[in-house]
């Protein structure tokens, strides 16, 4: 991808909004930001395409934990020759893993972190992109989790097949953001907090 020979993915997570699931174990999807959710982790390719996803970590789940439990680890652990991923720094480094310098010193290293991050980036557009065409990820999901799963499943499903036949980025104006964000109003909102 770009700047970076051998990397065939960019790797990162992303919070889906969510209702509170109840019960005893409610607190594991509070996030970082206080509200429910899920943490989608994603690995795309250079064209945006969704190579592998994971949607079954509640929001509290740190990034590295839920990579390090992942298939793609499981994959690249066996040997992807000598194929690269990106992630950012909640990731750990290893040998096919490759994360930003923690602490830059030299312009040499300076260098190699504007490089990874606007590498990497590309994940953060494809996840940009995919809630733009489904903007329920963004607002919020007020199912059960194993339906918020399937549509976090389907859709970035679809978002793969708007991909390979080169449908047009969803491009949101005031108005439709104001119809979207009717459908859930911030005033009944109490479990879906805005971010």
């Amino acid at each position: 991808i770009a700047a970076f020979p051998r990397v065939l993915l960019a790797l990162d997570c992303t919070h889906v909004k969510i209702q509170s699931p109840g019960g005893a174990q409610a607190e594991q999807f509070r996030n970082r930001k206080g509200y429910f959710s899920m943490n989608i982790q994603a690995a795309c390719d250079h064209n945006l395409k969704f190579r592998n996803i994971v949607a079954r970590w509640p929001g509290a789940t740190h990034d590295s934990t839920i990579f390090n439990n992942s298939m793609l680890k499981a994959v690249f652990e066996d040997g992807m020759g000598n194929h690269l991923i990106l992630g950012d720094s909640g990731y750990p480094l290893i040998k096919y893993l490759i994360t930003p310098l923690l602490n830059p010193t030299t312009p040499g290293e300076n260098r190699f972190n504007e490089a990874q991050i606007r590498t990497r980036n590309v994940i953060e557009r494809a996840f940009g992109v995919w809630k733009r065409r489904f903007p329920v990820l963004a607002l919020g999901l007020r199912l059960q989790l194993p339906t918020v799963q399937d549509i976090i499943m389907a859709t970035a499903i679809l978002h793969n097949i708007a991909i390979v036949n080169n449908e047009p980025e969803v491009l949101v104006d005031e108005e439709v953001a104001q119809l979207i964000e009717n459908v859930i109003p911030a005033e009944n909102n109490n479990d879906i907090e805005n971010e």
